[in-house]
């Protein structure tokens, strides 16, 4: 999905593809990287928005969320190991998956983004990734799609639910508003599907098998779940018909050049984080959970207050629920709970929906109308004396005398009397000024 990005400087060998020749890193901060070659050419390419996360954020956010925490068994060492350009050829030759995995100077750009700056973030990825992949294995799954897609969300949306990007794609699977709803995601003030894990994968996996039918290749889809598939099939058109990513890299948005090398560089890090070091932190989310649906507004403070379950944990469980409330009265709506207090929800839910329900759920189905008679008196008076002069302005009617003319041929042709215009204008006999008007109503 559309993302913005912060730029990095490559310096690569001649394109259309030219990724076989050696490349060296020259200089290296956290927003940009220069790789040069013997012949000094220059390529622009993006880091995704998700792998751009301020450190300090992130620690922030490990610590808010009640699920995740660092695990204090781990004794690796925070140092990530150097290794040789093969090692890293055979690791990623050696993925058990069906879409390529090569490696060229910026997949390895990447990589050392994902081991080095980001490997807090890979950390949280980790621990968050054992209650979210089951659900991404399943919902590819269920479109026969290759399961490595399953790293795709650690690019789009770093495995946070509630992540918005500044374009405004939501979600693990980053979808925009028109594209969720087109698979059929219902986006409201309320709820937002696209955060929701399992809607938005089933939603997700459609729209990449929907690619796959276009383009026919792996690289292709994913490329064109960056930027969108007329932007591919521009690429295309200007690569004199190349269908290979590779052949046409320099034919896309800079964004969707740094995409398929993000991918591949995920799904190594995602296999290959012992070697680097990497602690997966601990995920407190219940890998086995399961919803019960509710007809009525309701506040998930509510369910947390009444049946003591800790707010965030339910807030992880049901991330859709924009506000906090589950619109039940407007369609019967899920809440994802553990299974026990799925049965005291059961057993206690008129409490449950008694509970500060005027303090936490104040949009009012019906309000009384409260009336000052004698200012609407007054007001009242003041219309009618405004409507009233008004009346006489647009009743009235005037008319400038032309030459020639007589009361009689004026009253004849504003269908009135000559008495009625002598009374309207004061004349007394028949004189009358050429030019002058004379009211006829």
């Amino acid at each position: 999905m559309k993302h913005s990005y912060i730029k990095i400087i490559l310096t690569l060998c001649s394109l259309p593809f030219a990724f076989t020749t050696q490349a060296q890193i020259v200089s290296s901060d956290e927003t940009e990287v220069i790789i040069t070659d013997n012949q000094g050419n220059e390529e622009e390419i993006d880091f995704p928005e998700a792998m751009n996360e301020d450190v300090d954020s992130l620690l922030s956010l490990y610590h808010s969320q009640a699920y995740l925490s660092i695990d204090e068994n781990c004794q690796m060492r925070d140092i990530n190991p150097v290794f040789s350009k093969e090692v890293y050829i055979e690791r990623l030759k050696s993925l058990p998956t069906v879409m390529e995995m090569p490696y060229n100077e910026i997949v390895q750009t990447f990589i050392d983004r994902y081991t080095g700056r980001l490997r807090r973030s890979v950390s949280f990825m980790l621990g968050a990734s054992n209650f979210f992949i089951p659900i991404f294995e399943e919902a590819l799954e269920a479109y026969q799609l290759p399961l490595e897609l399953k790293y795709l969300p650690i690019i789009e949306s770093a495995l946070k639910p509630n992540a918005v990007s500044r374009a405004g794609a939501a979600g693990l699977w980053q979808f925009m508003i028109t594209t969720g709803k087109d698979y059929g995601l219902e986006i409201s003030s309320l709820v937002d599907e696209r955060r929701d894990p399992l809607k938005s994968s089933y939603a997700a996996a459609h729209y990449l098998s929907d690619l796959y039918k276009i383009f026919n290749d792996w690289n292709l889809v994913i490329a064109a779940y960056n930027c969108g598939p007329m932007t591919i099939n521009k690429a295309i058109h200007r690569a004199n018909g190349e269908k290979d990513y590779w052949k046409i890299y320099p034919y896309l948005p800079r964004e969707t050049r740094g995409y398929v090398p993000a991918f591949i560089a995920a799904n190594y890090v995602m296999t290959y984080y012992c070697e680097h070091n990497i602690c997966p932190m601990q995920c407190q989310l219940p890998v086995k959970s399961d919803t019960v649906m509710v007809n009525r507004d309701i506040h998930l403070s509510q369910i947390s207050e009444v049946l003591d379950i800790d707010l965030e944990m339910l807030r992880s469980l049901n991330p859709s629920y924009r506000r906090d409330i589950v619109p039940g009265n407007t369609t019967s709506s899920p809440i994802r709970m553990l299974p026990n207090d799925i049965t005291r929800f059961i057993d206690q839910q008129n409490a449950i929906y008694e509970h500060r329900a005027d303090e936490l759920l104040t949009k009012r189905s019906s309000v009384a109308v409260t009336m000052d008679y004698s200012y609407s008196k007054k007001t009242k008076g003041r219309r009618s004396r405004t409507y009233n002069r008004r009346s006489k302005s647009a009743a009235s009617k005037s008319v400038t005398v032309r030459k020639g003319d007589t009361l009689g041929a004026i009253a004849k042709r504003n269908g009135t009397t000559v008495a009625n215009l002598r009374r309207l204008n004061g004349i007394r006999g028949n004189n009358i000024r050429t030019g002058k008007k004379i009211r006829v109503k």
